[in-house]
């Protein structure tokens, strides 16, 4: 791992912050610290932030609506850091643009791996000119914004686009309709307005639409990204 990368630690537990600043300097990581969204947002405007370990509950602005103000302007490496282990906070954050999850009780040096781990990830995919996610029959190119289904080049709406890129961005879990509604329609509508959008896309990805096989229904929850 190699020592430039800057990782920014936002938590307002000041002695889970100096834990993890001494573990992640101790392996060779610079890094830079925040007690609440204000100071992260300094420290992001004054340079180059390889990954961010962010807390989600904290006073005043919490780590999600964090999260989506750096969405707008950058794709850094997200890890979300969460007292709370249940699904519903993780399909959150990763439905908002996190890289991964972490529950506090996790120990400083699988934090660590989990940084080291998006890292790698997140350089193997610069070292391309496009990144491509690559499930056989359909293809998408998130450099290009193009989708291939069985090798054509298929339109979508920027929507449908969205709705896509998420889902097989995190294949295998499962999105509700409420965060879906909160990430793509700012919480306004209901269950029809993400089933007719979610029909429209099916018809131009799937196979056979009517026996789904791609994005299917968790029923009385949401839908998730299979894959065949």
């Amino acid at each position: 791992m190699k020592e430039s990368h800057t990782i920014l630690v936002v938590d307002d537990d000041k002695s889970i912050v100096e834990l993890l600043k001494d573990f992640l300097e101790n392996d060779g990581f610079h890094v830079k610290t925040a007690n609440d969204t204000t100071q992260a947002l300094g420290v992001l405007q004054q340079g180059t932030i390889d990954c961010i370990i962010l807390d989600i509950m904290m006073p005043g602005q919490n780590g999600f609506e964090l999260c989506r103000q750096i969405r707008m302007e950058s794709n850094v490496p997200i890890l979300f850091l969460s007292a709370r282990s249940d699904d519903v906070d993780k399909i959150r954050g990763l439905a908002l643009g996190g890289d991964d999850y972490i529950v506090k009780t996790a120990s400083p040096g699988e934090i660590v791996a989990r940084v080291k781990a998006v890292l790698r990830r997140s350089s193997f995919q610069q070292g391309f000119n496009s990144k491509i996610l690559d499930y056989g029959r359909l293809k998408l190119n998130l450099s290009t914004r193009e989708v291939f289904v069985d090798g054509k080049n298929i339109s979508l709406t920027p929507k449908e686009y969205e709705l896509l890129r998420l889902f097989t961005e995190h294949p295998g879990y499962v999105f509700s309709y409420d965060h879906l509604l909160e990430k793509f329609w700012d919480g306004v509508g209901d269950k029809h307005t993400i089933r007719v959008h979610l029909s429209r896309l099916r018809e131009k990805i799937e196979s056979d639409p009517n026996n789904p096989q791609l994005i299917v229904n968790v029923w009385g929850i949401g839908y998730r990204f299979k894959g065949e």
